[in-house]
């Protein structure tokens, strides 16, 4: 590849960052001063206040997004991968299972990962509300209006989704460009109007803010982490798109735009205290309030693209490392590997987004709302970068203490803000949280307890082999593929069918699915074979979190290794279990009953893993949890 050629590639991967890494954050201008100086957080609108919160938003962007997110999360990358799950993974990778830290660590990336989805289902309803919300200032008749045209725009969304967002995803980055230059616009126009307000770059009115009103300004974090949101979306989309243009995007055109914003925001409230009511839509007069309702609109139906995407990313993640059940997951894109579409996860959140809209009602109650669930993930991804970076990297103790330390203060004391806020919407998103925790913990824990089940009465593979061959069952031609836990012992469909069929393949293979902790695993190490004897094998087939379960594809490897086979005459063999809840030491009653419904309706393995379905012989067995 040519310089030029790596520079084109760069500059395309860099537009579309705009569209999608950014949309979140870059809606933030549309709700997050006037959140600030609402009511709710008792900040009175003077001179000096106004002051202090420019400047400790324009300085929270620095800190928290330039050098944390920026400068050192996103070198914390699975293999290129970004994200909770990834983080997690590679956290985990890096302490082994041995370690004490391996269940604290499982269960700190399982809270991270719950409240993303109470995360992402506020994100959607607070940016295309406070969107729609500018049609108030026009007049007060669009009032009862609002809210049903935000859940128009929301449905439409969701019932696109199908189709994938590769077609119009070239057209995101355009169109977020023009929102950043517009952004940038507005704060220009306001600050040379007021450029009183470029004192808030000094970093003395953050402190002297805090210091002068400490509980104050305390309570009114719990709004200026609203400018923040989206953050993790760097990190999430690494990726998609690589550390460089991710970088490059934010240094060249998000943070410039930003803080510009803001600035100008800050400098129409010097100039006009009264248009408090809505900043946003008051930096360029009545003229540009329709403009600016279809840009915003625009706009945070990409903001919430870019959320119901990462949805789909994180919940195939959560499916492949085994803290969800299996569901159907289709790939809207030949080209793209990350273009795909779980319609269970689609309809439920829609459900739930609009749930948020209608119950809350305005951009300013779901604010409440907003900003637990984004600084818990924070605090997340925080600690767990420390284990990456002192385990994994091997860097000093006090080092590692000192770089996460100082940002874990950070993400700690925002966090402990908008503990403030459960009582007046907080509670929502933490409730949605602990609704998934319980999902993925139960799911694995429920998974664990029948392969313990499962294993108290195996039967060892190689000495249940060696003995049926001293006396060998009839061989019929074709090929036989169990498909085996790891660990696991002899299949319990190879019973069966021994038991009731009195018969053996000429060739059999024991197919076991590895599921790995990085990423992607390379076409090469994918297949692993172990010779057993007897025409049989023992064969293993490793994926990582991000790659396409495709069982038939892995074999073809099988033929390059001596072993052949026709797939019109290959039967697989897949044991079933049901799962039958009892009274016990396993877990409470109300949660095996949980786990079985799970099981019950989770995508059965011969689809999940592409295999024919005219090929499959499915057998059942129940088995007590």
């Amino acid at each position: 590849m040519t310089s030029s050629t790596s520079s084109k590639n760069v500059a395309a991967l860099t537009l579309a960052a705009v569209g999608v890494v950014y949309g979140d954050i870059g809606t933030s201008p549309l709700y997050a001063l006037k959140e600030v100086f609402s009511g709710s957080h008792g900040v009175p609108l003077n001179h000096a206040n106004l002051f202090g919160i420019v400047s400790l938003i324009v300085w929270g962007l620095t800190i928290i997004v330039s050098l944390k997110y920026v400068t050192l999360i996103l070198r914390a990358d699975n293999r290129g991968e970004g994200g909770i799950m990834a983080l997690m993974a590679l956290a985990l990778s890096s302490v082994t299972t041995k370690s004490a830290w391996y269940r604290p660590l499982t269960i700190i990336g399982l809270l991270g990962a719950a409240l993303f989805y109470g995360d992402s289902v506020i994100t959607p309803a607070i940016s295309v509300l406070s969107a729609i919300e500018g049609i108030e200032l026009a007049t007060p008749a669009f009032n009862a209006y609002v809210v049903p045209l935000t859940v128009f725009v929301l449905v439409a969304l969701y019932l696109v989704q199908f189709k994938g967002s590769a077609g119009i995803g070239k057209w995101f980055g355009l169109v977020m460009l023009v929102w950043f230059a517009t952004l940038a616009t507005m704060g220009v126009i306001n600050i040379i109007r007021m450029p009183e307000i470029l004192q808030a770059l000094n970093p003395y009115h953050a402190l002297a803010f805090m210091a002068g009103h400490p509980w104050m300004a305390f309570v009114a974090l719990g709004a200026i982490v609203l400018a923040f949101t989206g953050a993790e979306a760097l990190y999430a989309d690494m990726g998609h798109f690589g550390r460089q243009p991710i970088r490059m995007a934010w240094a060249l055109i998000v943070f410039p735009a930003l803080a510009l914003n803001y600035l100008g925001q800050g400098g129409v409230l010097l100039a006009d205290p009264g248009a408090i009511i809505n900043p946003f839509y008051h930096q360029l007069g009545a003229w540009s309030i329709y403009p600016l309702v279809i840009l915003s609109t625009m706009a945070t139906v990409i903001a919430s693209q870019a959320t119901i995407s990462g949805t789909f990313s994180m919940t195939q993640q959560a499916i492949s490392l085994g803290f969800l059940p299996r569901m159907r997951v289709d790939h809207t894109s030949e080209r793209e590997i990350g273009q795909i579409y779980i319609p269970t996860a689609n309809w439920v959140q829609l459900v739930v987004v609009l749930l948020a809209v209608i119950g809350f009602g305005s951009s300013t109650n779901l604010a409440a709302a907003y900003g637990i669930a984004v600084t818990a993930t924070m605090t997340t991804t925080t600690i767990l970068t420390f284990f990456v970076v002192r385990y994994a990297w091997g860097y000093r103790l006090w080092l590692c203490l000192l770089a996460t330390g100082f940002f874990f203060v950070i993400d700690a004391t925002f966090f402990s803000a908008n503990l403030l806020k459960v009582a007046h919407g907080g509670w929502f998103p933490l409730v949605l949280g602990a609704i998934m925790f319980t999902v993925m913990m139960t799911w694995k824990r429920g998974r664990q307890l029948v392969f313990d089940n499962l294993l108290k009465h195996a039967i060892p593979l190689e000495e249940f082999l060696n003995s049926l061959f001293l006396s060998p069952p009839v061989r019929v031609s074709g090929t036989a593929i169990f498909l085996r836990g790891e660990g696991d012992g002899v299949p319990h469909a190879m019973l069966h069918n021994l038991s009731h069929n009195k018969v053996l393949h000429e060739q059999v293979l024991f197919l076991t699915v590895r599921n790995r902790h990085i990423p992607r695993v390379p076409e090469k190490d994918r297949i692993c074979i172990v010779p057993l004897g007897h025409d049989c094998y023992q064969i293993y087939v490793d994926y990582g979190f991000k790659d396409e379960r495709d069982i038939p594809a892995a074999l073809n490897a099988c033929r390059m290794n001596g072993i052949d086979f026709e797939m019109m005459e290959t039967s697989f063999f897949i044991s079933r279990q049901t799962v039958i809840p009892t009274v016990g030491s396993g877990m409470a009653l109300w949660r095996e009953r949980l786990f079985a419904t799970m099981s019950r309706n989770s995508r059965d393995a011969a689809d999940y893993f592409r295999i024919p379905s005219n090929r499959v012989i499915e057998l059942g067995t129940q088995v007590e949890i």
